[in-house]
């Protein structure tokens, strides 16, 4: 996978701009029943040439089609009428999604083909661990992994129109407003089936600072002022939340959380089977995606360690859908991102490094933050470091199970363990909000759950005969990593608990009880 690191990999921002503007050019129609897929594409192609087209699955066959020219939307739209169901009114909001059906269903029925599905969701763990037994080595079973979980190209171009159908709405209001995804859709570490994070974005101001400086006058809008922001966003997300309620076709379930920490309206959007969180521009979130793409892009073994971590993590219930005192998943990132920083010799820079590497136009200072760094990856060194993900994922175990998490914090700019600020039983420093933990959520008996399990896993890959478990037919290597703990022989597990405060070991005992059932349950769930 590292023979593309040769073709200049684009920036953040030129991905992102690029998807953007071909979702603008994309529509999504519901197909009919009996689908003949060459026919559909060759009406389409009538009102202008398809640049790419998939189907999917999703109550029905869907087909995304993304058309060369935007214009070609406007000539399908006038073709396009209105829904006439005598028993229900309909808002009268033109967007882009579309239902397809036969006019003479007997004729065209008989000419049925089968269509290519692009899959939406990952397989369940239970078959992704069959899938691993097959593997030669653990470093091609965490590649398994991450190819069956990852984003694909499709997913993403259906979380981009998501995005793009959202910016439909906003624009009645502000007719230059942007809506962009950040976060897992973006920065390369999203799995199939997460949620899209999308935000409101109303200004380029770049652009803007250029033109205001010619002429004699100082000009301005005259605008609506409110006595903060937080206020000003919460407004504009709650009349936007009841356009999507009241207007926004397929959009259901929207709940508008505008006393949050950071204000978001949730809805689910049924036409592409996202669940959708939208809130107004946060820059320090999109730099926080963009450092994560740039480290998923220098180094093939970054998003498979994540991966299978992550993956990891869920099955014995470390991590958990719903907010809590488990470790998230973006600090568990953090902690593979600080964990790769420290081999030696390192796979990946320092936050403080890549400041080094910035240029003029990536020098960002947010709310007082210095958020500056590398935004071309062909200027980052590439790593000297070959280590096999068989001995990386081992010792990603070994570090943590036996790091001083009493003592020491994680700071990803420095790339070292330097001491506590102050007594949070995780201490994950923000990489750009310095003067924030990241993990400040986690409690004593989830870190020390997450411990107890990181040492079993080093224990497990040290000790087992993997030829042995190989002919016979067992789980090894990441497969057996992947199975609920606990099931096979719970005294072994006791005596590697040594160390761990005893009223937490009865607590773990119990959860690893309850987690057996659920884990499994869960991730197949999500």
């Amino acid at each position: 996978t590292d023979s593309e690191v040769n073709i200049r990999k684009k920036t953040f921002t030129e991905v992102q701009t690029e998807r953007l503007e071909q979702a603008e050019r994309t529509v999504l129609i519901k197909c009919p029943q009996k689908l003949n897929g060459k026919k559909l594409l060759q009406y389409l192609s009538s009102h202008g040439n398809i640049n790419s087209h998939f189907f999917f699955e999703n109550r029905g066959v869907h087909a995304l089609i993304e058309f060369s020219e935007k214009d070609s939307i406007a000539s399908l739209q006038d073709a396009i009428g209105i829904p006439s169901a005598a028993e229900h009114h309909v808002v009268p909001f033109k967007s882009r999604l579309f239902t397809f059906a036969l006019k003479n269903t007997v004729s065209q029925a008989a000419e049925e083909t089968p269509v290519h599905l692009s899959p939406q969701s990952h397989i369940p763990v239970t078959e992704l661990i069959q899938k691993l037994c097959h593997a030669d080595s653990i470093s091609s079973q965490m590649y398994i992994l991450l190819n069956e979980y990852q984003l694909t190209e499709e997913n993403i171009k259906l979380r981009f129109l998501a995005c793009s159908l959202v910016r439909d709405f906003a624009r009645a209001y502000f007719p230059d407003s942007t809506v962009k995804p950040f976060g897992s859709s973006v920065n390369t570490f999203g799995k199939l089936g997460c949620d899209v994070d999308m935000f409101l974005d109303f200004h380029d101001t770049r652009k803007h600072a250029a033109k205001m400086k010619k002429g004699p006058f100082e000009m301005e809008y005259q605008m609506k002022r409110l006595p903060s922001e937080r206020l000003a966003t919460q407004k504009i997300l709650s009349v936007i939340g009841d356009c999507l309620d009241n207007f926004g076709p397929g959009c259901v379930n929207v709940q508008k959380i505008l006393n949050a920490r950071c204000p978001l309206v949730k809805f689910s959007h049924q036409p592409t089977g996202f669940q959708c969180d939208l809130s107004v521009s946060n820059s320090i979130a999109i730099k926080s995606s963009e450092l994560l793409y740039i480290y998923g892009c220098l180094d093939s073994r970054v998003r498979a360690l994540v991966f299978s971590v992550r993956c990891w993590a869920r099955v014995h219930g470390l991590t958990n859908s719903v907010p809590g005192t488990w470790i998230t998943n973006f600090s568990l990132t953090m902690m593979i991102v600080f964990f790769l920083q420290k081999r030696s010799p390192p796979i990946i820079p320092t936050l403080d490094q890549l400041k080094e590497l910035a240029d003029e136009k990536d020098k960002h200072v947010i709310g007082g933050y210095d958020c500056s760094f590398v935004s071309d990856l062909s200027k980052i060194k590439r790593t000297k470091n070959t280590e096999t993900l068989d001995v990386l994922l081992g010792d990603f175990f070994e570090y943590f199970g036996n790091f001083d998490f009493r003592k020491n914090s994680i700071n990803l700019r420095k790339g070292k363990e330097v001491n506590k600020p102050e007594s949070s039983p995780l201490y994950i420093w923000n990489p750009f909000e310095q003067d924030l933990n990241i993990s400040k959520n986690v409690n004593q008996p989830q870190l020390e759950k997450f411990v107890a399990m990181a040492r079993e896993s080093a224990w497990i890959l040290q000790k087992e005969d993997k030829t042995q478990r190989m002919i016979n037919k067992e789980p090894w290597g990441l497969a057996a990593l992947l199975i609920p703990f606990g099931k096979s022989n719970p005294s072994k597990m006791k005596n590697r608990m040594k160390g761990i405060g005893s009223e937490t070991i009865r607590s773990l005992l119990d959860s690893l009880k309850l987690n057996n059932a659920n884990s499994l349950q869960k991730a197949v769930g999500k």
